[in-house]
């Protein structure tokens, strides 16, 4: 039996990238899959594509929130994926002596308050049933400090928190709802093409940004579906309250040459 049969799944910003690999492994799982993204024609496109439901959300807006509440009442998994690194429209500051205030809360909107507000849905659309999954992805970047990227980090690190914060109290109301996160590191998405740029210096930009890491390249949005496949079954329904890094043995610590 495909491991997410009967299924209702949601995907935050499921349009592309690591959300959009998760939707598709899902589907693949066979689930039912509810994807969801701010970017309506992307996201309408994705959802043909793939065969499944598509609805508009922003994750930052209360309201829609309590509209998707109403249109999709009941989920059995909720990915909390949806976020920006504040670079979208181009190479600003984002440093923590030059970063702007209104920069600084653009990115916490989305990737903070966004997974506050899933979290929040996630609840009541699983509580009736008392059981489910909460992933919630991060990011390597939450658990170390990146200074060109003060916003992006700030943002990501509480989600570590608040995904064992709502696994604590899902289990104090004796709820078989697990809330895990996830904290990829350098996946080659969408997300990254502001740092990498076109043209003859491309190729050496990628290797610069995955010096430090072991395995020496980047991952692929497969990889982090495959985990976030296993969290969202019940193959994991013990496993609640933890994270699990997707990094390529970056936070191992540094890989020793032979000598």
């Amino acid at each position: 039996m495909q491991r997410l049969q009967n299924k209702i799944c949601v995907v935050t910003g499921a349009a592309r990238g690591i959300g959009h690999a998760i939707a598709a492994r899902f589907l693949a799982e066979g689930a039912t899959v509810v994807l969801t993204d701010i970017d309506e024609t992307a996201g309408i496109a994705a959802a043909d594509g793939l065969g499944c439901r598509f609805e508009p959300l922003d994750v930052g807006e209360e309201a829609g929130w309590l509209r998707l509440a109403q249109v999709v009442p009941v989920a059995d998994v909720v990915v909390n994926n949806a976020g920006v690194t504040g670079f979208e429209g181009g190479m600003v500051p984002h440093d923590p002596e030059h970063a702007s205030l209104a920069d600084w809360r653009a990115v916490h909107r989305v990737n903070l308050d966004g997974t506050f507000l899933g979290c929040r849905y996630a609840i009541g659309a699983m509580k009736a049933a008392g059981a489910g999954s909460i992933i919630n992805i991060s990011s390597r970047s939450g658990l170390v400090g990146i200074p060109g990227a003060v916003a992006y980090a700030s943002s990501k690190a509480p989600i570590r928190n608040h995904s064992k914060s709502v696994a604590l109290y899902c289990a104090a109301q004796g709820w078989g709802i697990r809330c895990n996160s996830i904290h990829p590191a350098a996946i080659l998405t969408p997300i990254w093409e502001p740092m990498l740029g076109e043209g003859p210096d491309r190729a050496a930009r990628m290797q610069a940004l995955v010096a430090d890491t072991p395995l020496k390249r980047f991952g692929r949005p497969e990889e982090v579906a495959a985990i976030a496949a296993m969290l969202a079954s019940d193959e994991a329904t013990y496993v609640t309250g933890t994270e699990i890094n997707i990094d390529g043995g970056l936070l191992a610590g540094s890989a020793a040459s032979p000598g």
